[in-house]
């Protein structure tokens, strides 16, 4: 059981309404959170939130800002946040997974206050710094200095109007000149002009730009990156040869100017190509340089994974905003009752209010867990490339599980912030629907989230055809473990529900969730390889028959997998011996409701591949979840508060910690500018035939 001292880390809850559902939990609300989350990463957050809060440039605004007015807000603060030096400046002298921990935790408390200023400075600083360690050499540390020391703007120009995924048939030219020993970078039209990218509307002066790499012979030799100046940072002006500017408002993160740029012939020099991988001689000769492949593996696993990473640690958190708003609205708001003139009751108490809102609340639990340990992975994956030159295949093994993981992963937790956010606001009914309940300033800037960083559906491509390849493998390649379930395939697809009962495996419990997912996963796999198969055998090529799974197979089998991990490490964690005894009951439930609520999102399957039959499988799984919900409830409140950031944070007046939700939305009423004034255009209003009588 943890120490007070710990618990001391996370600051108490103020008496009130809340109480009454707060003291039906038979476990330390605090104590959950540090099941959720490590302590001192909690510390930090809270550090960091309590020196925003005294500053006014990050206090909640009360109405809509104006999108040029939201970037001036944005760049301010991002000019702030590095004033106040929120990380000690030995944190930098850490050990790399030490040092990136500390700095994501920042991050994440960062994009809950306010996500422009976050992603700003995720990509202005994260980003475009990893991505110039992974590419570039020593002859780029000015710049990498500068952009992490914010002397400069920096942006990453990938993107163009009219490709996104594909980034190999992106069409902005680099052509070397060696008469002047320069790259010549050229938008041959607009369709080719780089977009959507980040800091470059308004304020970048550098942009780490993507272009496809001529030499003077003609010859191409692929997409490279490249440091373009692109304003001068003195006074933010482009330079010539350079069209740049701001795409217009979008529907939220309008504190993020993004941006389109267009080159005319425009000259750089030589040394600016990114020459960690490829350079070209002064002659103009291209060669290829290829050393210290641990290290190089390393960087690029950093530049292309920690941003999808840094994604799910703020949808994780948006889910639970989402979640913590919903629930405590339900314990408060009242709604009929059993008795037609009796006391009404609050709406948390209702069968179907608890299946709508209880599977998300238990989804902000397990993906939370979850995110963290493929973050671990991750950052351990990366600080072993950095140490050691040698075991190169292993290394390049596990960055592709890695890679399948994270690519079925994002997808998995930013579409549920995104149902969770929907199913919350009309969850609140009208008030929901409020500016100041915050959920649809949650929404407008949580959704881009399941496009940037990679396309939600084509990233589950990317998993799928991991988890095809393992099956098609003679030897299953997955060092993390994530797959290993396939070297069991013929075992696992012999089985099925009845089997499973015979066998004496309880549906209430986590061996019968985790055999439901491995028998899906493997009939979905067997399913997808058989369907491609048969269409080789048609003479359909290898692209249409890969694509033409996706549908009911292969899409299907990439959320599977990644439910599948969730589930697992949620499970793995709560089973450590720090977990004490009184709350291992609630947490099993939370694991039970998320994991019922996902196998029923996958029944059609499990009927169709004859794993069950009749409605007795069905029926297990949606009593089990409706019973859990309903042991849940009392345990509800006192978890949306250990999800929960402080009430300045979490910015929603149906929501507040102290639970006086009817007084707090009077004050809301009654305090809008203009609330109780006539308004300034009353004339122009009245009806003509009531002007006529003045």
């Amino acid at each position: 059981m943890p120490a007070e001292e710990e618990r001391r880390v996370i600051p108490d809850v103020p008496r009130g309404p809340l109480c009454a559902y707060r003291s039906k939990a038979k476990f330390n609300w605090k104590d959950f959170r540090l099941v959720l989350e490590d302590k001192e990463l909690i510390k930090i957050k809270y550090d960091t939130w309590r020196r925003l809060e005294a500053e006014p440039l990050f206090a909640p605004v009360t109405s809509t800002l104006s999108a040029d007015q939201q970037k001036e807000r944005a760049a301010r603060q991002v000019n702030r946040v590095a004033d106040l030096e929120l990380a000690p400046a030995e944190i930098y002298s850490k050990p790399y997974k030490y040092r990136v921990r500390y700095l994501m935790s920042i991050n994440e408390a960062l994009h809950a206050v306010c996500p422009s200023l976050s992603v700003k400075i995720a990509l202005g600083v994260g980003l475009f710094t990893n991505s110039l360690l992974a590419m570039g050499t020593e002859r780029h540390q000015d710049t990498y200095n500068k952009a992490w020391n914010r002397e400069i703007i920096t942006c990453l120009a990938i993107t163009e109007v009219s490709h996104g995924s594909n980034t190999k048939r992106c069409r902005t030219t680099a052509t070397y000149d060696p008469r002047t020993q320069e790259f010549v970078i050229h938008t041959p039209d607009f369709e080719a002009a780089k977009c959507w990218v980040g800091n470059l509307g308004k304020t970048a002066s550098v942009a780490l730009l993507f272009a496809i790499l001529y030499t003077a012979d003609g010859q191409n030799h692929g997409l490279q990156g490249f440091l373009v100046p692109i304003r001068d940072p003195k006074t933010l002006l482009p330079y010539p040869g350079v069209t740049v500017g701001d795409i217009g408002e979008k529907i939220g993160l309008n504190g993020i100017d993004n941006g389109f740029v267009m080159f005319n012939n425009y000259r750089i020099p030589r040394e600016n190509l990114l020459n960690r991988t490829g350079d070209v001689t002064p002659d103009g000769v291209y060669e290829s340089t290829f050393s210290e492949p641990g290290k190089i593996l390393g960087a690029v696993l950093e530049s292309f994974s920690a941003g999808r990473l840094g994604i799910m640690q703020e949808s994780s958190n948006t889910l639970s905003h989402a979640a913590v708003i919903a629930v405590r609205y339900a314990a408060l708001r009242k709604q009929f009752g059993p008795d037609r003139n009796g006391p009404e009751q609050s709406i948390i108490e209702y069968q179907l209010h608890q299946w709508r809102i209880f599977p998300y609340l238990a989804a902000a639990c397990v993906l939370k867990v979850s995110v963290f340990a493929m973050t671990e992975i991750y950052l351990e994956t990366v600080q072993k490339s950095q140490a050691e030159s040698n075991g190169f295949e292993l290394l390049t093994q596990i960055v592709s599980e890695i890679h399948a993981l994270v690519s079925s992963s994002k997808p998995l937790v930013t579409w549920t912030a995104r149902d969770a956010i929907q199913e919350s606001r009309e969850a609140c009914g009208g008030h929901g629907y409020l500016r100041a309940a915050n959920l649809g300033e949650l929404r407008n800037n949580h959704d881009p989230s399941c496009t940037y960083e990679g396309d939600n559906n084509v990233l589950g491509q990317q998993a799928s055809n991991w988890l095809i390849r393992q099956w098609k493998n003679a030897q299953v390649e997955s060092p993390v473990g994530t797959a290993s379930f396939i070297n069991r395939r013929q075992q696992i697809l012999n089985g099925n529900f009845d089997a499973l009962l015979r066998s004496g495996v309880n549906v209430e419990s986590h061996q019968f969730v985790s055999q439901c997912y491995e028998w899906l996963m493997c009939w979905l796999l067997q399913q997808s390889v058989t369907q491609m198969e048969e269409a080789s055998r048609a003479n359909v090529d290898s692209f249409m028959a890969r694509n033409n799974c996706q549908v009911y197979r292969a899409r299907d089998l990439s959320r599977a997998y990644a439910e599948y991990y969730a589930l697992e490490s949620f499970r793995t964690r709560c089973a450590r011996g720090d977990v004490s005894e009184e709350l291992r009951p609630v947490l099993f439930n939370v694991y039970l409701v998320y994991g019922m609520w996902c196998l029923d999102r996958h029944m059609t399957t499990f009927y169709v591949g004859s794993f069950a039959s009749g409605s007795q499988f069905a029926d297990a799984v949606r009593n089990t979840l409706l019973r859990v919900c309903g042991e849940l409830r009392d345990s509800a409140v006192a978890i949306a508060d250990a999800l929960a950031p402080p009430d300045w944070v979490l910015n929603s007046v149906l929501a507040k910690s102290d639970g006086r939700l009817y007084e707090n939305i009077q004050s809301v009423f009654m305090t809008n500018p203009g609330a109780m004034e006539r308004a300034a255009w009353w004339k122009d209003i009245i009806p003509s035939k009531q002007k006529s009588k003045l």
